[in-house]
């Protein structure tokens, strides 16, 4: 239980609904900034006042899995109103408060350390990026069946990177008959994916290597599906862009050669957010429970 512990939920999309509803059946003080389009559905919440002293008392913040932009402020699907973070509002809170993300930009992590505030990624984590990858699958099956007009089994699939979401994605399209392709950076990494039985490509020459496929799904948070990839493609191929904003592909290069490419971010919030928000919610209070522990010896 967090019975005694202050949580401020701060902007977000639906996955933060479940986090919330976590959080209160754990009997947390719940406070929010960036949900007052919901009509009230949260009257049990304090709504959270920056230029007041509730931040003195808080034990965490919870950020929106984007975590911030490179100023600092917050999206809010259920707000107008402009959110945003400053090291100096973060000084306020009590030194042991911490600040859940999902992703943490350079900004983020800044405004943290001029604060002295720990800073927990979610996302870097294997656990909740492992579940994660459950829902971020189904979704790109579902966005590889509603932008073509051909099946899956049979085509040919090649998926850059072979991290956490990288190998759930390759296992599922081999299981749904697709000849899969994994663009790999190392030997260990071509190794695992003959294990699987697929084929494997190596991601630091692809300059010279051809692209005869019908999907290009890219998990790399890097410029690696760029004019000298694209010019290779068929015309028919569906560029599937997975990694976080601004993506990995030169989406302008692929509108002139009439490809289409979708930059896809933040799948398990789009498909199953509710699933995809119990999940973080379980981590963030077992992770509560345990700094109680600790303080508590």
């Amino acid at each position: 239980m967090l019975t005694g512990h202050h949580v401020a939920v701060i902007g977000g999309d639906a996955r933060q609904i479940e986090i919330i509803r976590r959080l209160h059946e754990w009997d947390a003080h719940v406070y929010l900034a960036g949900f007052d389009q919901l009509n009230g559905s949260f009257t049990e919440c304090i709504e959270l006042d920056f230029s007041g002293p509730q931040a003195e008392q808080l034990d965490a913040l919870i950020l929106p899995i984007a975590g911030t932009d490179e100023n600092g402020n917050i999206d809010g699907i259920f707000t107008n109103k402009m959110l945003s973070l400053t090291a100096e509002w973060l000084k306020r809170t009590p030194f042991h408060c911490q600040i859940y993300t999902g992703i943490a930009n350079q900004t983020l992590k800044d405004l943290a350390a001029k604060a002295e505030r720990e800073l927990i990624s979610l996302m870097d984590r294997d656990d909740v990026a492992i579940y994660n990858s459950i829902p971020t699958v189904e979704g790109t099956i579902m966005m590889a069946i509603q932008h073509t007009d051909f099946t899956i089994h049979g085509s040919n699939v090649i998926i850059l990177g072979l991290g956490r979401v990288g190998m759930s994605l390759a296992r599922a399209f081999d299981q749904l008959g697709a000849k899969v392709t994994v663009g790999v950076r190392s030997s260990a990494g071509a190794a695992r994916v003959h294990e699987m039985g697929m084929q494997s490509l190596d991601m630091r020459s692809m300059e010279n290597l051809e692209f005869n496929c019908d999907y290009l799904i890219n998990t790399v948070p890097a410029p690696v599906v760029d004019a000298s990839v694209i010019k290779k493609l068929p015309s028919h191929c569906l560029i599937l862009d997975l990694a976080s904003k601004p993506g990995g592909a030169d989406f302008r290069y692929a509108e002139k050669r009439g490809i289409k490419a979708i930059l896809v971010p933040g799948l398990p919030g789009i498909v199953a957010p509710k699933t995809a928000g119990k999940i973080v919610a379980n981590v963030i209070c077992r992770k509560l429970q345990e700094n109680n522990r600790k303080a508590d010896e």
